[in-house]
């Protein structure tokens, strides 16, 4: 007897039918990263999602083996819309960073499973953050056939090998840094100086525009007095 299909979207649904966040200030966290990440690879090919499920293998029957990372970047791929990130049609290209930002409903045991599947399937850098207790550690290889090695608190400041981003931990939390030494901002820190930026170019172009319209007036006036400005 011939089976039929499963459809794709119930091999690979684009919801888990989890919350992005369970609070606030965890919700702050995730949104941080993905915009100054964005921010950070804006001029690389590279794609970044927070909350996007990834499906690192095609199956034939459900369940498909998936996670949704609070954050990741695939470096490699292009940036776009997608329901959901099938590995398989991003040329193989697994996500090499992934973050995760732990709430009070997470659990040890899940974050440990979390790990085990980023480590089975590819990923390089993979970061676990509590923004109420400030518990952090992260697990760094150079290859997806290398041993994990472990950070810790101990280690901050530590820079990422793939982003160059530096992590260091202070008595109020966990502080990220741009290679620039900028510190990862809010959205609408970024958005203010983008705005800022976008009007500093604004008025510089205007005050071009104000000294060519003098020119012209000046050079129209020695035509006038039958002098070519040429020729001075």
């Amino acid at each position: 007897m011939v089976q039929t299909p499963i459809p794709s979207h119930i091999l690979y649904p684009d919801s888990d039918g989890k919350p992005m966040a369970e609070n606030t200030l965890q919700y702050r966290w995730i949104v941080r990263l993905v915009t100054n990440l964005k921010q950070l690879l804006k001029d690389q090919v590279a794609f970044v999602a927070g909350d996007l499920l990834w499906y690192p293998v095609r199956v034939e029957r459900p369940p498909a083996p998936c996670q949704a990372p609070d954050a990741m970047v695939a470096l490699g791929r292009p940036d776009g819309d997608r329901g959901s990130y099938k590995q398989w049609e991003e040329d193989n290209i697994a996500p090499q960073v992934v973050f995760e930002i732990l709430s009070p409903s997470n659990t040890m045991s899940e974050m440990s499973a979390k790990q085990q599947f980023y480590e089975r399937y590819g990923v390089l850098e993979m970061f676990f953050y509590d923004p109420e207790s400030h518990d952090f550690w992260g697990f760094h290889r150079a290859t997806a056939q290398d041993s994990l090695m472990l950070i810790t608190p101990l280690h901050l400041p530590w820079v990422s090998p793939l982003l160059n981003i530096r992590f260091e931990m202070f008595a109020d939390g966990l502080a990220v840094y741009h290679p620039d030494g900028k510190l990862f901002k809010e959205p609408g820190e970024l958005f203010e100086e983008r705005d800022k930026a976008q009007q500093e170019r604004d008025r510089a172009a205007q005050e071009r525009d104000e000294a060519a319209q003098e020119r012209d007036r000046a050079f129209a006036k020695l035509r006038e007095l039958g002098i070519d400005p040429e020729t001075l």
